[in-house]
């Protein structure tokens, strides 16, 4: 998953640099619309055109034979169940093909995400006087009961400072710290068990939003798909999850955050999908 992730990150890198020449919102929204045009021609070849195109006109001629006789409650009963089953017919033939095209369309998304969706957190001054919850939460979700894990430990880079202590759960499998970013660049943080196991994780600070940039790192395949931006935990740790608490980017006119990108690439996908019907000519 990681070499696949990798490859996803490279292709995009090459594909938005120019188009971010166009600012932010173009290159979301185009790289959206085209991603919706190549799914609605890649639905063509995978979905039964023929079969959707006969199931519409048949749904349209017991749509007629209501309207004709009207006054015969034999015909327009008949034509009504006929209707609805061809209308579960025509869903069964459309939804089919979407399953497949689910897959690019989670990669896709997860690279719009990470790359629009999150500021770094915010570069404070050591000294300032803060109220508790005013720095960075920073979570860890571990194995229940992993051997050592009321002595885990948080290993700090420069530029960042310790705001509480670390508070670990062991039987929960939940470790909690709040910090302060006190330089701007990429910092590591890294947990580690007095085994010497240990997992690290990211944290960007200050400055403009990086290329790519996640608040979660993750252990397993499906929950790696969605935050490509870091490797995956390996498989055999303990450590699960590790969460960073980036505030949501604000998009201007655009829904901002990762659910406002998720949305601008649903609605511009489809816009441009509906556009592309008929010169691709396909049948929905």
């Amino acid at each position: 998953m990681n070499a696949l992730n990798n490859a996803f990150t490279r292709i995009f890198d090459v594909v938005l640099t120019p188009l971010e020449a166009l600012g932010i919102h173009a290159s979301l929204i185009l790289v959206s619309g085209v991603f919706g045009v190549f799914a609605l021609w890649l639905f063509k070849y995978i979905s039964w055109q023929k079969g959707i195109g006969a199931t519409k006109d048949k749904i349209k001629g017991h749509m007629i034979a209501i309207r004709l006789y009207q006054d015969d409650l034999a015909v327009v009963g008949s034509s009504v169940l006929k209707v609805l089953g061809r209308n579960f017919q025509y869903l069964a033939l459309n939804f089919g093909p979407f399953i497949p095209l689910a897959i690019p369309f989670v990669f896709v998304a997860a690279q719009l995400v990470t790359r629009y969706g999150f500021d770094p957190v915010p570069v404070k001054d050591p000294n300032g006087v803060y109220l508790a919850g005013q720095g960075t939460q920073v979570k860890l979700w571990f194995d229940p009961n992993t051997p050592g894990a009321d002595e885990l430990r948080l290993v700090l880079p420069e530029g960042v400072v310790q705001r509480s202590p670390l508070v670990v759960s062991s039987g929960a499998g939940l470790a909690f710290v709040e910090l302060l970013a006190t330089a701007p660049g990429d910092h590591q943080l890294k947990f580690e068990l007095p085994d010497g196991t240990s997992a690290t994780k990211t944290i960007s600070a200050g400055g403009e939003p990086r290329r790519s940039m996640q608040p979660e790192r993750v252990r397993g395949t499906f929950s790696a798909m969605l935050w490509p931006a870091e490797d995956m935990l390996a498989a055999d740790s303990p450590f699960q999850r590790i969460v960073v608490g980036y505030p949501e980017r604000d998009l201007g006119w655009l829904p901002g955050g990762p659910l406002g990108v998720l949305i601008t690439f649903v609605l511009a996908s489809m816009a441009f999908g509906f556009a592309a019907l008929k010169p691709l000519g396909v049948k929905i």
